[in-house]
């Protein structure tokens, strides 16, 4: 079975609801390809591996998380942009990508499939465009609450924390470079963030409240949004669908 690209399209902008977000970057369809869709990959990042995995799938489209255009970027078509983009023109393929949109689905996105994969239910956002989520939790320390989120994750993550330990009963968690809600988590009442990355003045803060500060990898806490929701949207018409996950150590 296949399906126009412009209803596959309208499936996505209508889950997602790009409109709703002011972003970094365009969502929807970055690069046009074949007019009928009957297979779709999903990844995280449209890096050139990313693509040349889908082409050796006879991918007709890939949807990603992380697109090929920024705010700020330079605009030529050059170097490496030139590439990804040649492959995808030369093979025909279609790329979709939802940015602060996938982030934020309240079932689907990746704040909800992270929550969901370390048993977090998600009761209160915060933070800009309430992307930030928060749950009530039971953990007796940051060590337990760190080991949890590393076994649930397959990897090591940097914690940050006060000088006295006490139980964290309030987790607050927002996936990728969200390192600057952190201070929006502590004024929310959270004993603990989760992220994926860490900058300088993170320590200091989780030192001087005694908040918690997790910092579990930007690749590793966006690795479940792109596949659940391509998943959902495959089964719903009737398209064949595959996850690649290409390996990235951040």
């Amino acid at each position: 079975m296949s399906i126009e690209r412009n209803q596959l399209l309208s499936c996505f902008d209508g889950l997602l609801q790009p409109e709703r977000f002011k972003d970094y970057g365009p969502n929807g369809l970055q690069v046009e390809g074949r007019r009928e869709i009957k297979r779709l990959v999903s990844g995280v990042t449209a890096s050139r591996a990313l693509i040349e995995a889908a082409i050796a799938d006879k991918a007709d489209a890939i949807f990603v998380h992380h697109g090929l255009f920024w705010r700020g970027m330079d605009g030529r078509i050059t170097g490496w942009l030139k590439e990804r983009i040649r492959l995808l023109l030369a093979h025909d393929i279609n790329l979709f990508a939802y940015h602060l949109p996938l982030d934020a689905h309240p079932a689907l996105g990746n704040n909800a499939q992270l929550g969901a994969r370390l048993g977090l239910q998600g009761e209160a956002a915060f933070g800009e465009q309430n992307l930030g989520w928060l749950a009530k939790a039971d953990f007796a320390s940051a060590e337990q609450l760190a080991a949890h989120v590393r076994a649930a994750l397959g990897r090591e993550v940097t914690v940050a924390d006060g000088p006295a330990p006490k139980p964290l009963r309030r987790i607050a968690w927002c996936t990728g470079g969200a390192q600057g809600f952190f201070e929006a988590a502590i004024a929310a009442g959270a004993d603990a963030y989760i992220t994926g990355e860490i900058s300088e003045p993170q320590a200091h803060l989780a030192r001087e409240t005694g908040t918690v500060f997790i910092a579990a990898g930007h690749h590793a806490t966006e690795r479940y949004g792109a596949p659940a929701l391509a998943a959902h949207v495959a089964a719903e018409l009737g398209l064949e669908h595959r996850f690649i996950d290409i390996d990235n150590p951040a």
